[in-house]
């Protein structure tokens, strides 16, 4: 029987915080006064934005990938879950994904009233971050989670090629580009 399996498959040097990210910006945005310098200045920021954003969106695809590998393993010990032992908050478990959410709503709006764009989202974005918010849940933030056979996947994902995920990830994880995990979002999201 090998050690374990880790928490962790090597995603956490290259993911940002979306919210703390998104709100540095935009306060930068918001500091001027004039329409046409807060245009200006979020034309310069859209595109961070977005990368940010498509970036931890790959992150939350590669963790789903993740949890279904590993339950593909015979019982196993989670190594290095810095959540086990922690206390659960949900509120506080899922802020982060709640504020993607809601930013995937309004930053439409905010294309439209900065840059006249017509912008929207992928359809699978809304079904990958409520399936990601799912999983934080029913999961407790991992806090209890000891081993793969503790791990509780949505009903809505897609295992079939569970198996194969943990070579896709490691290809994705030598160019240290998450965003390109959301390559897979279609296919794990029912």
């Amino acid at each position: 029987m090998t050690e374990g399996l880790e928490f962790d498959p090597g995603f956490s040097p290259y993911i940002l915080a979306f919210q703390g990210t998104v709100n540095y910006l935009y306060t930068d945005i918001n500091r001027f006064r004039n329409l046409s310098q807060k245009k200006m200045k979020f034309k310069m920021y859209y595109k961070k934005i977005l990368e940010v954003f498509y970036n931890n969106l790959g992150f939350y695809t590669g963790c789903l990938m993740w949890a279904a590998y590993i339950k593909t393993q015979e019982e196993q010990p989670i190594l290095n879950n810095h959540c086990l032992g922690e206390k659960y908050d949900e509120k506080e478990n899922t802020a982060e994904t709640d504020y993607m959410i809601s930013f995937s709503e309004l930053f439409s709006k905010d294309m439209k009233y900065f840059l006249g764009e017509d912008f929207s989202f992928e359809p699978y974005v809304t079904k990958l971050l409520n399936t990601y918010k799912d999983f934080l849940v029913l999961n407790k933030g991992f806090v209890n989670t000891k081993t793969n056979a503790d791990i509780i996947l949505p009903n809505n994902l897609i295992t079939k090629q569970a198996k194969t995920f943990k070579e896709k990830i490691d290809k994705i994880l030598v160019d240290k580009d998450l965003k390109k995990l959301t390559e897979y979002a279609n296919s794990i999201i029912a």
